[in-house]
This record gives C-alpha cells, structure tokens and sequence, in this order.
C-alpha cells in the first residue's frame, strides 16, 4: 500500500472557518440597536473570545506540538496494549544509483514481547542466487536466525546478543525489530503533525520528526535498553529521522526511519562478543548492501569494514490485523549452532 515517503504537512488553520465567523457577528451587531460605549467594548470582547475558540476548535488536537510529541512517544505503550499483530518489513539500501530492498513478513506477540519474521533476501543476496529465506524470531536482549548460511547447518539457528551489535539490531537482521522501532519512538526529540491520511482504508495521523537515540534508550523498559544502547553509541549522529502513522487507539500502523550510514564509519569496526562465534550480519543483499548493513560482528574476533561511501538505508514496520496472539516459540537450546560462522563478505 502506498504511503508518502518525505510528505512535511504543516498544521491545519483554520483561517475560513473563524473569518466567517467573525464576519457573521460583525452583521449582527451591525443590525442591532445602538449600543453605550461599555456594552459595545463588552461585545467587542465577547466576540473576540467566540472567534478564538472557534480557532482552536477547528484545529485539530493532533496538530499541538506537546500533544503531536506525546502521542508518538507513547506508541509503544499502545502496542502492548495491543497485544499480537501482523508485520510487514522492508529494509531498502541507497547508494548512488543503486537500489536494493530486503522484505520481511510474520506476525509479533508485543504483550511477551515476541517475534518472528521471514526475511527474503533481494535475488543475488548473500552470494547466490535463490537463497533460501532467512527466518528470525526476536526476543528481548536476542535474535535467532535460521538459514543463515555462511556454513551454518540446515535446520540450526545463531544467536546473537542484540546488545553486543554496534546497531542494537536496528539494521543487522535485515529488519527492523518491530518492538524496537516503536521503542526509538519514546526517544522523540521533535515531532510535527503532517496531517490525516488513510492506510488499508483506515484512518491515520501522520506524524515525522526526529529521534534522540540515547533518550530512546533512557525511555525504554530495562530488557530492552541494552540494545538501544549500543545504536545509540553505534551512530555517531546519535539521531535518525522517522515518520509515524498511528490510528485512532495510538497504535503504529506504519512507521519509517532514515539512517544514514556514513554515520556509522566507527561503528563499522566496533567488537561485540558472544561466546566464541563470529557471527556478521545476515542482512547483506549484495556485496553492496553487505557493506551498508551488516556494519556490526558478533564476537571480538570478527572486524567488518566501514562502507566506502555514504550510504540511506530506509527501514519500514507495517503492523496490522491488531488483538490476535500468534504462536511464537523460542529455538531450544540444542537447536542452536554454537560452531565458528563465516561473514558471506568472506
């Protein structure tokens, strides 16, 4: 479905409304008998304040900056009200004239919290052609990836500590960890109302703004800030753009941020352990998009190279279908590959 990209509404006057407003009292005090001096200032007054409200009232709530900042900040809160809902991804890579986009399906149960997403990897990703899907369940402080390949064995998962990744997994996975993205929310610097728009024929309020990493993690619940952490020291910039489309409950239905990865040059060679497995990005959809999102190993042993030139990636988390609980189990842990994994860069 399609949603504007970089629309930048401003809020709504109401200009129209007031004016024939005022201009009806002027008529009617202009029919009415002559008035002293105190009664007309006392009208005068009156008028004035009926025009003011009038403003107010025609603008909608969602255009106050304070309530604009205080709706996209609590999003998150609402989504675990919301309890499971239906995701959609996609994780697209910029760079000069090339255009590559990893997309993601599955279902998030935000109540546990608990995910599981199947990642298709763009055509030529990770070094072959018609890789299998890469399936990912995130869990706090954790991601599990199954078909990860680069010598992992059929049927086996890698974990990674999202924590010890210099992006807090924001980008690693190839997807944007639904919780997460809505988690970066309570870090809003500034938002701005763009307007109502419509989504899967329902109403929305478009929001953009900017986003503080290190308020974002401050923001979040103690699981999670670990990761949110490390993004926010992984970025240099320590900000990234966002557009939010919430419903009438507050919930997300579409949320979208910028990254720019040029910002992350030092990031790109941070160190992060687990245990004794060297573990890159499973994000890389090309040589390219390897080089852009996979910027964070996942032990001490591994270094990943910077990208050499600026780079946007621009990450989408669709949520629907609002109130069901998918059945989302976590790998056993005999299921999990403790073995040495090779970067597809490799």
């Amino acid at each position: 479905m399609a949603v504007p990209r970089h629309r930048r509404g401003s809020a709504v006057v109401a200009g129209a409304v007031a004016g024939g407003l005022a201009f009806g009292l002027l008529v009617v005090s202009g029919c009415a008998e002559k008035e002293t001096a105190g009664e007309s200032a006392a009208s005068g007054a009156g008028g004035s304040s009926l025009v003011r409200q009038a403003r107010e009232a025609a603008v909608p709530a969602a255009a106050d900056p304070v309530r604009a900042l205080a709706a996209v900040r609590h999003a998150s809160a609402a989504l675990a009200r919301a309890g499971g809902a239906k995701v959609r991804t996609s994780m697209e890579t910029v760079s000069g004239g090339t255009r590559l986009t990893i997309h993601g399906r599955g279902a998030y149960d935000f109540a546990r919290p608990v995910g599981r997403l199947t990642v298709m990897l763009p055509e030529g990703g990770a070094g072959s052609v018609g890789h299998r899907p890469i399936t990912e369940v995130f869990a706090p402080g954790a991601l599990y990836m199954k078909n990860r390949g680069a010598g992992v064995p059929a049927g086996k998962w890698v974990r990674l500590d999202t924590g010890t990744l210099a992006d807090g997994d924001l980008l690693t996975s190839g997807a944007t960890d639904p919780l997460a993205a809505a988690e970066l929310l309570g870090g809003a610097r500034e938002a701005a109302y763009a307007g109502e728009e419509r989504l899967g024929g329902e109403r929305v309020d478009h929001y953009w703004g900017t986003v503080d990493l290190s308020r974002a993690a401050r923001a979040a619940p103690e699981r999670d800030r670990a990761a949110l952490e490390a993004a926010a020291k992984g970025f240099s910039s320590g900000t990234v753009a966002f557009d939010a489309y919430l419903d009438r409950q507050g919930r997300p239905r579409l949320l979208r941020y910028r990254f720019g990865v040029a910002d992350r040059d030092r990031a790109g060679r941070a160190d992060a352990g687990v245990g004794h497995r060297s573990v890159a990005s499973a994000a890389s959809a090309s040589s390219a998009a390897a080089s852009a999102v996979s910027a964070a190993p996942a032990t001490a042993s591994a270094t990943v190279s910077a990208p050499p030139s600026p780079m946007t990636v621009v990450s989408t988390v669709e949520l629907s279908s609002f109130g069901f609980r998918p059945d989302i189990s976590l790998p056993a842990p005999a299921e999990i590959y403790a073995g040495t994994v090779a970067s597809p860069q490799k």
